[in-house]
């Protein structure tokens, strides 16, 4: 676990892991408001990025908007595991695969610029492992905007606002996918995105705004990698019951302090009941439970099935996959 004794470190981390400026230097505005200078902020995060303290300074999309995502799961045998989970990494577009503690145990996100994506990097997970992927799509968000608060008290809830994909215009899968994977840690980040683009920094930062306001782009900041600072307890919990139920128990459990995630997805019949997904992230296991508790006594949830699935290794945690990847274009006759 990294340690954070640092106090610019630590408000670095805590306090703009959303709402970074949309200004043409955003790290200078940083800088004045933590009292040192432009050229600090930016080393001391390329200084977090590099051990592992954040993934990217960039943004997270509203799932299934501009582009297609699943959660899915595999049943492994504990010595295949290390290999499995290697292939399903080298599938473009796999942002986050975690070991759980459950039969169903490797877990992971498929993301692409479309479902046909999607589904042929499940069908290929499938047949180089021999093993079946339990496909299990998003049906409703209920809280998406995963935050943590360095100090222990929860991140406020922030309720999910429906994508406005109206507000789309060409070259935005561009920027979209330049968030996602990172801002260059540079003093003028808009203007460089800008320049690769073709675009003005000014038209940059526009369309960002844009897709902020069109709640398109859910988050803009600093995307901690919550393991290596201290949330190490980090459960899936799933909880049994009817998709009518979930209508009015969901929001309800996306409120509770210390849920960080909650989403209603489609179960498998005969195999995986669950419909409603709660994330617990706590810096112990007797926290992480103490959460649950509280949960389990909301009204509309007493008496129903759960279980909590804890993680117990982290093999990816990226931004999602927008644009198609560039395939390196072959010249006949020329040898690859």
């Amino acid at each position: 676990m990294i340690q954070l004794g640092d106090p610019i470190d630590r408000s670095l981390l805590n306090d703009w892991q959303r709402d970074l400026p949309l200004v043409p230097r955003p790290f200078a505005a940083i800088a004045r408001r933590l009292g040192i200078d432009e050229e600090e902020v930016i080393a001391r995060l390329d200084r977090l990025r590099a051990q592992g303290s954040i993934t990217r300074v960039g943004a997270t999309c509203a799932p299934n908007t501009v582009s297609a995502s699943t959660l899915a799961a595999i049943s492994v045998p504990d010595e295949r595991v290390e290999d499995v989970a290697d292939i399903i990494n080298r599938q473009p577009g796999i942002n986050h695969s975690y070991l759980r503690e459950d039969d169903w145990n490797l877990w992971f996100v498929a993301t692409g610029p479309d479902r046909v994506h999607v589904n042929a990097a499940l069908a290929r997970i499938e047949r180089e492992t021999g093993l079946r992927v339990l496909d299990l799509p998003l049906l409703r968000p209920f809280n998406i905007d995963l935050g943590f608060n360095l100090s222990g008290t929860p991140m406020p809830h922030r309720s999910v606002r429906r994508a406005d994909m109206s507000a789309m215009q060409p070259g935005d899968r561009d920027i979209l996918q330049t968030l996602c994977s990172g801002l260059p840690l540079v003093p003028r980040p808009f203007a460089l995105i800008g320049a690769r683009l073709k675009h003005a920094e000014e038209a940059i930062i526009s369309r960002i705004q844009a897709l902020m306001q069109a709640a398109i782009i859910t988050r803009l900041g600093v995307i901690v990698r919550h393991r290596a600072l201290g949330w190490r307890a980090n459960a899936m919990v799933v909880w049994d019951l009817p998709s009518e139920a979930v209508t009015s128990v969901g929001p309800a459990l996306a409120a509770l302090p210390g849920v960080t995630l909650c989403y209603e997805r489609r179960p498998v019949p005969d195999i995986w009941p669950w419909r409603l997904y709660s994330m617990i992230h706590a810096r112990s296991r007797e926290a992480a439970l103490d959460i649950l508790a509280q949960a389990r006594a909301l009204p509309g949830l007493r008496g129903v099935p759960c279980k909590p699935l804890f993680s117990v290794r982290c093999f990816r945690q990226t931004g999602a996959l927008i644009k198609p990847p560039v395939r390196p274009v072959l010249t006949q006759g020329v040898s690859p």
